[in-house]
C-alpha cells in the first residue's frame, strides 16, 4: 500500500443535486446474522509470515464468528471489524448522521428524523417536521440541530432518552414582526444548508450552504450574528476546533480557509488558505491532543490530505496525503489516533497515526456498501487495553450499517534506522505530481455549464 505518490484517477458523481424528495418510510432492520454475502462482504484473513509477537498472544476468529481479522501486515495494532446491524431505506437515502449520549439520529430526504440506541440499534422514535430532506445534523447533549429543504434550521431540545421525548424549541431564523409577510429573511440561506458546526463554548452554531455562505448563530436568543461570503463555490463541509474555535470551511472550489473571530466582536476575518490540490473538497475532520493538531480533508481526486498545527505559530503545514481509495472521499471522522474515512469507491478505510510523528497507516478496509458512502459517525466505546469503537455509515445504495471496530494494542516495535524511516515517510515534491486528473462527464459538464473553469 503506497501512502504517498502520484494522484489516481477519480470520479465525482453530484448525487445530491439530482435527488428529489421521497416519501417517509420506515426502515427495516437486519441483523448480522440474516445478513448475506452481497449486503456484506469481508477481506479473508490472511496468517502472518512473521516471527511470534503480541499478535500471536491474539486467538483467531473462530470459523463461526461475526469477527474479521483485518489481513493488512502492517507494524501497527490489528484491528479486529463486525457488521452488527444492516438498515435499509425502501425508499429515500441517508444524508447525516449524529451520535450524542447514547443516541444515533440520521436525517433522510423525508421529514422524519430518527432515533437509535446505540448499543443495539433499535429504534426510540422520530422527530417531525413540516419541511423534509435533512442533509445535516449536529447533536450536543439533549440539543439536536437539522437543517431542511427550506433553507431553514431548526433545534430540537430531548428531554427523556428511555421513552425519547423531543420538542422543537427554535427555528433559524427566528421568525419576527417585520418578518410576518416575507417569504424569506435576509439572514437566511439562499439555498440549501449543506453542512453543520456548533461551537460549545460560545453557543455558536456555523451553518455552510450551497449559497457559498456561512453564517454564524447564536443559540441563546437564535440571532444571525455574521453571514460571510466563504467560497467561490458551494460550501460542503464545516468543522470547529473547540480548543481555540478556529473555523474551517472547505468548497468544491478546491480550498480550505481558516477564520478566526475578531477580537470582542462577532464578525470573522480569514486567516489561511491551504489549497494543495485542484480537486473539490468534500469532508473535513479534525484531531486534537494536548500536544498535536491535525486537519484532514478528503477531496474528489481519492486523496485525504492533512495538515498539522505548528505549536507556537498556530499555522497549519501540509504534512502529506492518504493514498488508498479509488474514487471521491466523501465522508471523514477523526477520533483518538484513527481517522475513518468513506469513499465513493463504497468502501470504508480505517487510518492510525504513529504516535509523535505525520506517519499514517492504513488498518482495514471495510467493503461496506453497494453505493457510495455518504456519511459516517463514530463514538469510542472501549478505551482500556483493546480500543473499541462504534462506527456508523450510509450510502447511497439506501443501506445504514452499524459496525463494531476493535484496535488491539500495539506491538513493540523495532526500531527502524533512518533510511528506512525515510523512505517510508517519503513525500513527492509538487513538480512530481500530475496536475491533469481525469474528471467525471457530468462534473466537467456542471463547470461548463458554470463556466467556472478548473482551479
Amino acid at each position: 500500500m503506497e501512502y504517498y505518490g502520484k494522484r489516481s484517477l477519480f470520479t465525482f458523481i453530484d448525487e445530491e443535486k439530482r435527488a428529489i424528495q421521497s416519501p417517509s418510510h420506515r426502515l427495516s432492520f437486519k441483523s448480522h446474522q440474516h445478513t448475506s454475502e452481497q449486503d456484506v462482504q469481508f477481506s479473508p484473513s490472511r496468517p502472518s509470515a512473521q516471527a511470534p509477537s503480541l499478535y500471536s498472544l491474539v486467538p483467531s476468529p473462530s470459523p463461526g464468528s461475526p469477527w474479521t481479522l483485518s489481513p493488512l501486515q502492517t507494524p501497527s495494532p490489528s484491528v479486529l471489524y463486525h457488521c452488527v446491524a444492516s438498515l435499509h431505506r425502501h425508499e429515500g437515502v441517508v444524508y447525516s448522521i449524529a451520535t450524542s449520549r447514547g443516541m444515533v439520529f440520521t436525517g433522510s430526504g423525508s421529514s422524519r428524523i430518527r432515533a437509535w440506541r446505540q448499543a443495539d440499534c433499535i429504534e426510540r422514535g422520530y422527530l417531525k417536521a413540516s419541511r423534509g430532506d435533512v442533509r445535516a445534523i449536529v447533536a450536543y447533549g439533549n440539543t439536536l440541530f437539522s437543517s431542511h429543504k427550506d433553507q431553514k434550521v431548526r433545534i430540537w431540545n430531548i428531554t427523556n432518552l428511555d421513552n425519547f421525548r423531543a420538542k422543537k424549541v427554535a427555528t433559524l431564523p427566528k421568525k419576527g414582526p417585520f418578518l410576518m409577510f416575507n417569504s424569506k429573511s435576509c439572514q437566511q440561506h439562499k439555498e440549501r444548508v449543506s453542512c453543520m458546526a456548533y461551537y460549545h463554548a460560545e453557543g455558536l452554531l456555523y451553518t455552510g450552504s450551497w449559497d457559498k455562505y456561512v453564517k454564524a448563530w447564536r443559540i441563546s436568543d437564535s440571532r444571525c450574528v455574521d453571514s460571510f461570503l466563504a467560497h467561490e463555490d458551494v460550501v460542503n463541509a464545516i468543522v470547529v476546533n473547540q480548543d481555540d474555535g478556529c473555523l474551517f470551511t472547505c468548497s468544491s472550489d478546491a480550498s480550505i480557509k481558516i477564520w478566526r473571530r475578531v477580537y470582542g466582536h462577532s464578525s470573522h476575518t480569514l486567516t489561511m488558505t491551504l489549497r494543495f490540490q485542484p480537486s473539490p473538497q468534500n469532508a473535513l475532520a479534525i484531531s486534537t491532543s494536548l500536544s498535536s493538531c491535525f486537519l484532514y480533508s478528503g477531496s474528489s481526486d481519492g486523496f485525504i490530505n492533512f495538515w498539522e498545527k505548528e505549536n507556537f505559530s498556530g499555522r497549519y503545514n501540509h504534512g502529506g496525503f492518504l493514498q488508498g481509495h479509488r474514487f471521491a472521499v466523501l465522508c471523514l471522522v477523526a477520533l483518538e489516533k484513527l481517522v475513518f474515512s468513506g469513499s465513493e469507491d463504497t468502501t470504508i478505510r480505517v487510518w492510525r497515526r504513529e504516535e509523535g510523528s505525520c506517519f499514517h497507516e492504513c488498518l482495514a478496509v471495510l467493503d461496506a456498501h453497494r453505493g457510495p458512502v455518504r456519511c459516517l459517525a463514530a463514538v469510542l466505546e472501549i478505551e482500556k487495553v483493546v480500543m473499541g469503537f462504534m462506527v456508523y455509515s450510509a450510502g447511497l445504495d439506501k443501506t445504514f450499517k452499524v459496525w463494531r471496530v476493535k484496535v488491539l494494542p500495539d506491538e513493540k516495535k523495532a526500531c527502524l534506522d533512518g533510511a528506512d524511516r525515510r523512505s517510508r515517510l517519503k513525500i513527492k515534491t509538487d513538480h512530481e505530481y500530475e496536475m491533469s486528473p481525469v474528471l467525471s462527464p457530468s462534473w466537467v459538464e456542471k463547470k461548463l455549464h458554470n463556466n467556472d473553469p478548473f482551479h
